[in-house]
Order: C-alpha cells, then sequence, then structure tokens
C-alpha cells in the first residue's frame, strides 16, 4: 500500500507536470503547423525540443505494468496529418541525411529521412501520453510516465535529437560568413 502511496505522489511530481507542461505545447504547436511559415516553425522547434529532451531526461524512471494497458490516442490519420502538414511547411528542406537510424546497421551510405516522419513520431508518444495524463487514474498516469520515459530512452529521444541537426541547418546552414 506504501507503494502505492509514494507512486501516486511521484506521478504528480515536479519533473512530470513540467513535461507534461512543455508536451502539451508541443503536441498543440505540431498539430497546427500548417498555419505557420518556414521560418517562425523551425524557430519554435528548436526552442521546443531541447526542453522536451531536457524535461524528458528528468521523469522518474517507473517500472512497467504489464497489467495496465494504455490506448493509443493518436490514430494513423492523425499522425499523417501531423506528418503532411510540417512536410508541406518544411517544404524541400524537409529531407535529411541521418546516420543513427537503425538501417544504418546494413548500408555504408547515410540514410534519408524527414523532418516531418521524426517529429510526428515524437508527437505521437507525446499526445499518447498527454490523453493518458487526462484520466486522473493513478495507475493509468503512472504507466504513461513509465511508457513515455522508456519511448524517450528507446526511440523518441533518439529522434528528437537528430531531426534538431537537421533543423539546426535549416535555421543557420546558409548564412554566409562574416
Amino acid at each position: 500500500m506504501q507503494k502505492k502511496n509514494q507512486e501516486q505522489s511521484l506521478v504528480l511530481q515536479h519533473d512530470v507536470l513540467e513535461f507534461l507542461t512543455v508536451a502539451v505545447q508541443y503536441c498543440a504547436y505540431v498539430e497546427s503547423a500548417e498555419q505557420r511559415e518556414r521560418n517562425e516553425f523551425v524557430e519554435t522547434m528548436l526552442k521546443l525540443l531541447p526542453l522536451l529532451y531536457l524535461k524528458g531526461m528528468l521523469l522518474t524512471p517507473f517500472d512497467m505494468n504489464d497489467e495496465v494497458e494504455l490506448e493509443d490516442a493518436v490514430t494513423e490519420e492523425n499522425y499523417d496529418i501531423v506528418r503532411t502538414n510540417i512536410s508541406y511547411v518544411m517544404g524541400e528542406q524537409d529531407d535529411y541525411l541521418d546516420v543513427f537510424v537503425e538501417d544504418m546497421k546494413y548500408s555504408d551510405t547515410p540514410i534519408l529521412t524527414t523532418v516531418s516522419e521524426n517529429l510526428a513520431d515524437v508527437y505521437q508518444d507525446l499526445k499518447n501520453f498527454c490523453v493518458a495524463m487526462r484520466s486522473e487514474s493513478d495507475e493509468l498516469m503512472t504507466e504513461a510516465v513509465a511508457q513515455c520515459r522508456q519511448n524517450f530512452e528507446h526511440y523518441w529521444g533518439q529522434r528528437l535529437v537528430n531531426v534538431m541537426r537537421a533543423l539546426h541547418d535549416v535555421r543557420f546552414g546558409d548564412q554566409q560568413e562574416v
């Protein structure tokens, strides 16, 4: 019983609430990407993504509970809409070469990937997390934090830092030296 009460208090700890705040901002921003100009979108992503990474690092790594199953809030259609809208905003600068992808193990050359797909992948995990946190069920919220932290370590954290490099290049790559 004491462990359950301890987990309940940890789920709503300061670090989780700060991560949730940034995750909500990120999700809202990418859901409205089509309303942005490329420069504004890139500038905002270069501010939000480092915050997400930092706040993801600070999440308490809870043990996963196999008995608790979270629903996927993001449908394939939602994912495609977000990815397509980001792709539209990024235009010809959506593609970039990446060496930190699974397929690179079998290739001598970098793999072509997209800013839009990587940001949509991050969005999918974060949106699922945000929706689960609205449940107000301590069990679901604990599982949401556990899954989000695990996915950060093994999946979307790497995508986040990869896409930051590409966005940095979009923002600063074509500037003339003075």
